[in-house]
């Protein structure tokens, strides 16, 4: 039976979660506070009432399924730097909740760069679903090559200035609009190859030309063609999954079928984010990351 790792990433400056409770997250993005629906957090609040109402941003909706909005307390710009290590980015109060910053991945890109310096090699790395490109800056700093897949032109935009805020601008960085699956198989019949790829696959979502994706039903077929754009010489291969009915241990069985041949390490778990206040950790994400060498000595 495989591992079950827990992962929580270290050396935020620019965000905390400062507390859950009643179904929803208070947050510190850079200088804004904003309260966010959180549906795992069916426990108390550690802070105080006045605390969570004094945020200067709360994204409300009338129930679950539905769309939501923005109730602003005080001014917000339309969008903020942060940083993280060696990365500077934008954030943004978007209509679906997010702000275009998944802290957690700051655990992925650690071990992404782990990755891709150790081969002392150059490097191909694919980022299907990429979208505002922090993990694919992250992977270009480290030296990689990278092409970066996403559906929305808008979300490639943004990411373009993340890459300039962050001074990666002169980087090889290849920013494609497309279908995740339709351009893996393109890349196939084109010959094309990579030793890294990164995929962050939603619960569903649509191509840019109304493409549909599930991911129970397109996963399979996704890492099949996957599997067959690996270089002859592969590093690592990472699946990160939010919102979805399926388990890690779905994840570790999709990627054993598909990778066992070539031998390496296949781990398998869960993104957390850790309050400041209570000190609860609060999953986020599940993955699985196979990598040709077994993981680096803590």
């Amino acid at each position: 039976m495989p591992t079950i790792e827990v992962r929580t990433p270290a050396g935020w400056r620019d965000f905390e979660l400062l507390d859950t409770g009643n179904g929803a997250r208070l947050e510190r993005y850079g200088p804004y506070t904003l309260v966010r629906p959180e549906p795992q957090a069916t426990w108390r609040p550690y802070l105080s009432q006045n605390r969570w109402d004094d945020a200067d941003a709360i994204f409300r909706r009338a129930h679950e399924a539905s769309d939501g909005h923005w109730h602003l307390r005080r001014p917000i710009p339309e969008q903020w730097l942060m940083q993280y290590d060696d990365l500077t980015f934008y954030a943004r109060l978007t209509p679906f909740r997010h702000t275009g910053v998944f802290p957690e991945q700051a655990e992925h890109w650690r071990w992404i760069r782990e990755q891709i310096r150790r081969a002392r090699r150059p490097v191909n790395i694919l980022n299907l679903f990429g979208y505002t490109g922090l993990t694919t800056l992250a992977a270009a700093a480290a030296g990689a090559s990278v092409c970066h897949v996403d559906a929305s032109p808008k979300i490639i935009e943004w990411a373009k200035e993340n890459q300039a805020a962050s001074g990666l601008a002169s980087k090889p960085v290849r920013w494609i609009v497309d279908d995740a699956l339709k351009f893996v198989r393109r890349e196939i019949r084109r010959g094309v190859r990579y030793d890294g790829i990164i995929m962050d696959p939603p619960a569903f979502g649509r191509g840019p030309k109304g493409e549909v994706w599930k991911f129970e039903s397109g996963l399979p077929a996704l890492l099949t063609a996957c599997r067959e754009i690996l270089s002859p010489q592969p590093l690592f291969l990472l699946v990160n999954a939010y919102a979805i009915r399926a388990s890690a241990l779905m994840l570790y069985n999709a990627l054993e079928d598909i990778l066992k041949p070539l031998g390496g390490h296949l781990a398998v778990g869960e993104l957390t984010l850790t309050e400041t206040s209570h000190k609860r950790p609060l999953s986020t994400a599940i993955y699985g990351r196979w990598s040709h060498e077994p993981p680096a000595s803590p």
